[in-house]
């Protein structure tokens, strides 16, 4: 039997002692444990996925619905563009899980905004955009969208979700204090988190309650900021926004609002919630939003005054150490604005079909919670169990629509999440009506 090259026999040895794990003899034959390696008794728990204890957790989740005959909702391929109607396995569906607010994903002009970016920058920018510069398109998108929010600047990143990490995270710090409603999106949660600020959370929509933790603890820190989101992504109701620039001046406090699901849908013409309320947009300090829904793209914004604009494009993790928005989706998401602002019908229109939908549940007697008709309408059904089974036999007749269940809710609170569009017919939100009718009898 041949033997290693001594040099190759050497190298293993050098190796094995950096990474501590284990020494091969000199003849190359012998394996020798190292002598931290042998003492050190690590549980497979902690070197195995599969042991993961939440991977464990899915794999209860998944035989418990196994044994009660329930199909996983989630992650179906749909077969083209996903709007008001969709394809999944060749049948066409009533379609209720897209946030395709305006109907403007898959709009000619849209795509052929996209397909022209492409000509001209390709699909990439390939590096942040401190390293590799800018491209026209992505400055007409913030300057457009601070034209939107009547603010000095705004900063696209590539993630909506980073978004809100990546500005809370840096913005903030260990002397600091965030107050957030009680129904605040998980991208705020992890943002405050990686700020280590001080967190406190207010029953959803009470601004008494707000006030009054300010008025007993807003002396103890230096920096307070308010989050609230514009409309809240589980329920459909709004936030007060006269109500919060009071308490937050007042308390001189900085005032966060996420827009992700008031873009498009709040406002005559889809401006969001400063329109609604016909507030100036900067008596918001931080308005933040994505551009996966109303506008058609991936990422998310941050509109403001300047100084907080020039910050994060200079500092915050999540623009500085993250590549740049690609071309084409900027272009889409430009794209899709400008028809927003030139068709307000759509906006109109949404609105019509919101309220439509909330009060045909209404009327039946279904508890849709806190819902106020702005494109979200939930259909609380309080059993995770009970949500899926619904949303197999909904889909079984031809509706697609998820459900949300433990722990993304209270149990008490599982539900269907409609989430409706400008394009929805309404012979189709009457077929699901009477669809839900028929299947929750008693």
């Amino acid at each position: 039997m041949s033997k290693p090259p001594l040099a190759q026999t050497a190298k293993s040895r050098l190796i094995d002692r950096i990474l501590g794990t284990r020494q091969v003899a000199a003849d190359g034959t012998t394996p020798v444990a190292h002598p931290v390696a042998r003492s050190l008794q690590v549980p497979a728990a902690y070197t195995r996925f599969e042991q993961h204890p939440e991977y464990e957790k899915m794999l209860v989740s998944k035989a418990a619905a196994d044994r009660l005959g329930l199909k996983n909702p989630f992650f179906r391929m749909h077969e083209g563009q996903a709007g008001a109607t969709t394809r999944i396995d060749g049948r066409e569906y009533i379609n209720f899980a897209s946030y395709n607010y305006l109907g403007l994903a898959g709009h000619p002009t849209v795509n052929q905004a996209a397909k022209d970016a492409i000509d001209r920058y390709g699909t990439t920018v390939s590096a942040s955009r401190v390293v590799a510069g800018e491209r026209p398109v992505q400055h007409e998108l913030e300057q457009a969208l601070a034209q939107v929010y009547g603010t000095e600047d705004c900063v696209v990143f590539v993630s909506g979700h980073a978004t809100n990490v990546s500005t809370i995270g840096y913005l903030f710090g260990p002397k600091d204090l965030i107050l957030h409603d009680s129904l605040i999106h998980n991208s705020v949660l992890m943002g405050i988190q990686l700020s280590g600020a001080a967190r406190r959370a207010f029953p959803h929509n009470d601004l008494a309650a707000l006030d009054q933790i300010l008025a007993d603890i807003r002396g103890q820190f230096q920096r307070v900021l308010i989050v609230v989101e514009g409309v809240y992504s589980m329920d459909g109701d709004i936030a007060d926004l006269p109500t919060l620039i009071d308490i937050k001046q007042r308390h001189q406090t900085f005032l966060m609002v996420d827009e992700a699901h008031a873009l498009g849908v709040l406002g005559s013409r889809g401006m969001g919630l400063h329109e609604h309320f016909s507030v100036a947009g900067d008596q918001v300090d931080i308005w933040m939003g994505t551009l996966s829904k109303t506008l058609s793209g991936c990422g998310g914004y941050i509109a403001g005054n300047q100084a907080l604009v020039q910050q994060l494009k200079y500092a915050a993790p999540g623009f500085v150490y993250s590549v740049g928005i690609a071309p084409p989706l900027a272009a889409a998401s430009l794209a899709a604005l400008q028809i927003m602002r030139q068709e307000p019908q759509r906006v109109a229109l949404l609105s019509q079909r919101s309220q439509q939908f909330l009060g045909l549940l209404q009327k039946a007697g279904y508890d849709t919670g806190y819902a106020q008709g702005h494109a979200i309408v939930p259909l609380i059904v309080g059993s995770s169990v009970k949500a899926v089974k619904l949303t197999q036999q909904l889909f079984e007749a031809g509706i697609h629509v998820q459900p949300i269940i433990y722990p993304a809710v209270e149990e008490k609170a599982a539900r269907l999440r409609f989430f409706l569009s400008s394009e929805h017919r309404e012979n189709a939100l009457q077929q699901t009506c009477r669809t839900l009718q028929t299947l929750l009898k008693p």
